[in-house]
């Protein structure tokens, strides 16, 4: 989709939307309306990407842009034509991230991260940091408040990891454990953060612009 986008050993995959109103952050369409609930989406992006950006300038790694929404032409006028976007394509989360894992990994990529965009704790350091515990163990987690998770990364595409999960459920992060223990896979954590997905999640979002 973008121009030969070069994937580097430590890979990053951004996920995200195209804001388009009504499509995107409905659970905070009550507090803001579908134009406000847009525009945060939008917000949070390049928030986002601004931590990536900076990233990229201490440590040697690629990213992407997985979207869903828009089209190709849409996000390059949004974010730019430089960016490596990639649709996340069909299915659940779950499949959508396997989907990424699997690209990423068969395109060279050694140590692969998966983030969001609703979270806006994670920044240059937690992901340094997470590329370097990623080394030591088979599964790293960064576990959100809310029970689920902000940051996924492997170092192999494990797509059990995936499946039977109750994904947008304070049961994703205790599932995920469950299975990895199942398999006997290695699990690391990351500080636990919080996203920003209700009403009442607004003020972590408003702090971090301060």
């Amino acid at each position: 989709m973008s121009l030969s986008p070069k994937i580097t050993e430590q890979h990053l995959i951004i996920f995200t939307r195209y804001p388009e109103p009504g499509k995107t952050k409905t659970r905070l369409i009550p507090a803001l309306g579908v134009e406000g609930a847009a525009n945060l989406q939008r917000q949070m992006t390049e928030f986002t990407l601004s931590k990536v950006k900076k990233l990229c300038k201490s440590t040697a790694i690629s990213f992407e842009v997985r979207f869903a929404d828009g089209n190709l032409q849409l996000m390059q006028s949004w974010l730019g034509t430089e960016l490596n976007y990639q649709l996340q394509g069909e299915g659940d989360l779950g499949k959508r991230m396997e989907n990424s894992f699997l690209d990423a990994f068969n395109q060279g990529a050694k140590k692969v991260v998966i983030i969001g965009i609703d979270c806006p704790g994670v920044n240059a350091q937690i992901l340094s940091e997470a590329f370097e515990k990623l080394q030591d163990c088979d599964l790293l987690l960064g576990p959100a408040v809310d029970g689920g998770y902000y940051l996924i990364g492997l170092k192999l595409a494990i797509g059990q990891l995936f499946t039977n999960i109750d994904w947008g459920t304070d049961r994703v992060l205790k599932q995920t454990v469950d299975i990895a223990r199942q398999l006997n896979l290695s699990v690391t954590y990351l500080q636990t953060l919080a996203d920003v997905d209700r009403p009442e999640d607004l003020a972590i979002w408003q702090n971090s612009q301060q």
